[in-house]
């Protein structure tokens, strides 16, 4: 059943400390790669929401013990590259693009055909630009348009080699072939126009796999002794933890402090975003955990100026773009975000419904092909919006009712729990008046 989220107008300053739930990107590959690794795996501060756990059960489908001692943490009993069952039942793999993408990468070297399909949303999003490589590879895969779209049929087997040069800078594409290039022993090599999130490389590295990385290359082949089972400790999510950034950017007085999320250089976007716009924005006591860089974030409410963005930053920011269009309402000046065309292929085109919903409440906001203007500051009028069956939408809309004159009503806000559970207790700790409605 669907659900709303009901927000008034903060009443006071948010103010406070509170813990992002864990990376959405990290959580999905630990325990992908961890069901390919010798031995038992462990991992600390997962993401316990529907995609991510849409992950654990592929995972399940596959022969893989998956453990859930709590809601943040995940046992994984590898039995290596080969552990591998052939599955009696459809892989669903639910609204999640990353579980699919991924996960044809590794059947793509399996012994077996598997049949893989998810929501009607997901089986709308493009499949060919990861379909057309490891057809390249070697691997047979049907479905419909070519297999442009799922449910896809995938039988594996021998791989040879490819020197790829993707079209989109997409950490999905790009995991989806370094998984394939486990299995293939002519190796993997590719190429993206721009640098996409590297958590995958950090991660097989540090399972042992031969791995190589350049600006804007990357190169795989298969490990002779298989990969390491690890522990993980994930770290908060960078992509969540704009939420609460933006909302304390843009409700006035606001102060607060959100600890161990992930700084990553290849998702830090949206943090050089907000501060060349204005806002006091500091990383606070930096550390590493498993091989990625985390820091407390602690954020001032300030004035903000309009921006632009486009090119590379882009790729650093693309999940953080409808926030970020919040942000620009209440921000003096135009706002450009362009060359954001993957926007339109996310779980919904996100440059017309983000533009159709904001002008709901009142705001400035005009789409292009590749992107959108915001002009600001724009005062907003809640009112009822609709979060299209997408989670970062039904999130930013949600802080745009922070400062909407009277209450804003989000129809379908159960999505926010896809990757931030408990987003409207977060708020709440904050001070902000949000409800289930």
């Amino acid at each position: 059943m669907a659900k709303a989220l009901r927000i008034k107008r903060a009443s006071a300053p948010l103010e406070g400390e509170v813990r992002v739930p864990g990376d959405k990107s990290i959580s999905h590959r630990a325990v992908l790669f961890a069901s390919l690794a010798e031995g038992t795996s462990e991992v600390e501060g997962f993401l316990d929401g529907a995609d991510c756990n849409a992950t654990c059960e592929v995972v399940r489908r596959l022969g893989i013990e998956v453990e859930a001692p709590s809601p943040t943490r995940r046992v994984v009993h590898g039995r290596g590259l080969r552990g591998w069952q052939a599955p009696t039942q459809e892989l669903d793999c639910a609204n999640s693009g990353t579980t699919l993408r991924l996960l044809l990468g590794a059947l793509a070297g399996q012994e077996f055909s598997a049949h893989v399909s998810g929501s009607p949303q997901l089986c709308g999003r493009p499949m060919g630009r990861v379909t057309r490589p490891l057809r390249e590879l070697g691997a047979r895969i049907e479905g419909p348009d070519d297999a442009a779209r799922a449910p896809l049929t995938i039988t594996g087997g021998d791989l040879g080699a490819i020197d790829y040069v993707s079209p989109v800078a997409s950490a999905q594409v790009k995991s989806c072939l370094l998984l394939a290039g486990l299995y293939a022993p002519g190796g993997v090599r590719l190429r993206e126009p721009a640098a996409s999130r590297d958590h995958s490389e950090v991660l097989l590295s540090a399972m042992g796999a031969p791995l190589r990385r350049g600006e804007l290359k990357v190169s795989i082949r298969p490990p002779r002794e298989g990969l390491k089972a690890l522990r993980i400790e994930v770290p908060a999510d960078p992509s969540s933890a704009a939420f609460l950034l933006v909302a304390a950017a843009i409700v006035p007085g606001s102060q607060i402090l959100l600890p161990g999320v992930g700084t990553n250089p290849t998702r830090a976007g949206l943090f050089d975003a907000l501060r060349r716009m204005g806002a006091a924005l500091q990383e606070v006591s930096p550390r590493d955990l498993s091989g990625e860089p985390a820091a407390d974030l602690e954020l001032r409410q300030t004035a903000l100026w309009a921006t632009d963005l486009g090119g590379r930053e882009v790729v650093r920011t693309i999940d953080e773009l409808p926030i970020l269009a919040v942000a620009a309402t209440q921000a003096r000046g135009e706002t450009v975000i362009r060359d954001a065309g993957e926007l339109r292929v996310k779980e919904t085109d996100r440059i017309a419904t983000t533009v159709s919903e904001l002008t709901k409440l009142g705001a400035e906001v005009e789409a292009r092909p590749d992107g959108m203007v915001i002009r600001g500051p724009t005062p907003l009028v809640g009112c009822e919006v609709e979060s299209h069956g997408d989670h970062r939408l039904a999130l930013a809309l949600a802080v745009a009712g922070l400062v909407a004159e009277g209450e804003t009503l989000v129809q379908g806000a159960e999505v926010t729990g896809d990757s931030f559970p408990g987003f409207a207790a977060a708020l709440r700790s904050l001070g902000a008046e949000v409800e289930n409605a």
